[in-house]
């Protein structure tokens, strides 16, 4: 019996070593994300477990990089002395927890080894694979039952819940994991189709055009294929989106929304609303200058976030806010107080900034923002430090997606953007390397 316990705890010992339990533990956190929330919860806990051996073991390496989000959380405890609303505070701290321990983890264990994260993307990308397959197929037996298309597209496709943005955020990196593997065997081929037409049937306007940039960058840029062969991908994918946006209804109606009523006040939305009571669009011009809209007015997204936008400069100018922001997650009373002030329909006082930046200085003050700021800033210099495109890929996505998205107020952004974080910008030296971190591919 204790020969077997001795064998049972050297391999135990060989996993900590060769950091197999961190791949997988890293690994469960990210298939279990666009799961119930109990599902990543439990898989969060895995991870922080298996740490802890290290806490006692290695001194942390103090990163920069991981020290950041450690701030951020800290100001977020901070925030509570302020806080307009304590009991929400409260509670987003819990939300907030792996902003701390994520990166309190990775300052102990030993940076992860490249193959070891090539790895990781490589199992997760099959995992959006599987995600993908599922949600068509349930989306084709519920057209059977119901012949409506509109269960293909957007949150219908996937559920209010899980929610289509975030989850074309999640399988867009996997997309990328197989379009710089360098040398793609069939069945990643395959997975780039399937993955594709997935993120275009969840029709994000943001990431759909994030997407877009960014596969003219690989092409242009870091693929090794021939110059002729790299122009046809791109016009071919140029191509494939205008025929879209022509053919598609659901796509068209949701990039053309956006386009007609951008700078025409009060154009009738075809969508909603009827022949009697008729919906209007709100235009930019509107959005930013209207004193008082009306009941039947309806927001675009981009009039919303032009919106939000003025609303909180609002705030800024009229509350002492600059230095401490509201609180963490206080920021919806106010902007409740707002919707009710210019007469908006009362459905809109629940949506929060749809901007992680505004969201952030909303709560915590210009301390905050500027934190966020950094580590966006850093996560983008350690990309192009380490010519990595997968990193790239994720640094890029977020600098952009905090403009059109607060991905903190979720539990599934703040663990796809932490998780991912950490694993990126871990390493105490930059991995200086002119070929990409996907072509070395685990065996």
């Amino acid at each position: 019996m204790k020969d077997y316990f001795m064998t049972f705890f050297q391999k135990i010992n060989e996993q900590y070593k060769n950091q197999t339990v961190f791949v997988f533990s890293i690994l469960l956190i990210l298939l279990c994300i666009p799961l119930k929330y109990i599902f990543s919860s439990i898989a969060t806990i895995g991870f922080v477990a298996v740490s802890l051996p290290y806490f006692f073991k290695n001194k942390p390496n103090l990163s920069f990089a991981l020290l950041l989000p450690i701030a951020l959380f800290l100001l977020m405890v901070l925030s509570i002395s302020w806080s307009i609303n304590t009991s929400d505070t409260i509670k987003g701290l819990q939300k907030q927890l792996p902003i701390l321990l994520f990166p309190l983890c990775f300052l102990f264990i030993s940076p992860l080894q490249t193959f070891h994260k090539s790895k990781i993307f490589q199992y997760y990308s099959y995992g959006m694979v599987g995600y993908s397959l599922y949600f068509i197929a349930n989306a084709c037996f519920r057209y059977f039952q119901t012949k409506n298309s509109v269960v293909f597209f957007y949150h219908d496709l996937v559920s209010e819940d899980l929610n289509a943005i975030y989850f074309s955020v999640l399988v867009s990196f996997a997309l990328f994991y197989f379009i710089s593997v360098a040398k793609s065997s069939v069945y990643q081929q395959t997975s780039i189709g399937i993955l594709g037409v997935f993120i275009f049937l969840l029709s994000s306007k943001s990431v759909l055009t994030i997407d877009i940039i960014l596969v003219v960058c690989f092409y242009a840029f870091f693929s090794k294929t021939k110059k002729s062969v790299r122009w046809l991908t791109i016009s071919v994918v140029f191509v494939f989106l205008g025929l879209s946006l022509v053919f598609v209804k659901k796509v068209k109606e949701r990039f053309l929304v956006e386009y007609e009523t951008a700078f025409i006040d009060n154009t009738v939305n075809q969508t909603i609303g009827k022949a009697s009571e008729k919906v209007y669009n709100v235009s930019l011009s509107q959005a930013w200058n209207l004193k008082r809209f009306e009941q039947n007015h309806y927001f675009p997204g981009t009039a919303l976030r032009v919106y939000q936008l003025r609303i909180f400069i609002e705030m800024l100018n009229e509350q002492k806010i600059l230095f401490t922001g509201f609180g963490l997650e206080s920021s919806q009373q106010k902007i409740a107080e707002k919707a009710k002030e210019h007469h908006l329909y009362s459905g809109y006082s629940i949506f929060n900034y749809h901007n992680q930046y505004l969201q952030t200085f909303s709560d915590l003050g210009i301390f905050g923002f500027l934190i966020l700021i950094l580590m966006t800033f850093v996560n983008l210099k350690n990309a192009f430090q380490n010519k990595n495109f997968i990193h790239l890929v994720f640094a890029i996505t977020m600098l952009f997606l905090f403009f059109t998205e607060s991905l903190f107020c979720r539990q599934r952004g703040i663990l796809f953007f932490i998780t991912l974080y950490c694993v990126f910008n871990s390493s105490n030296e930059t991995e200086r390397k002119n070929t990409l971190l996907t072509n070395l591919q685990p065996t």
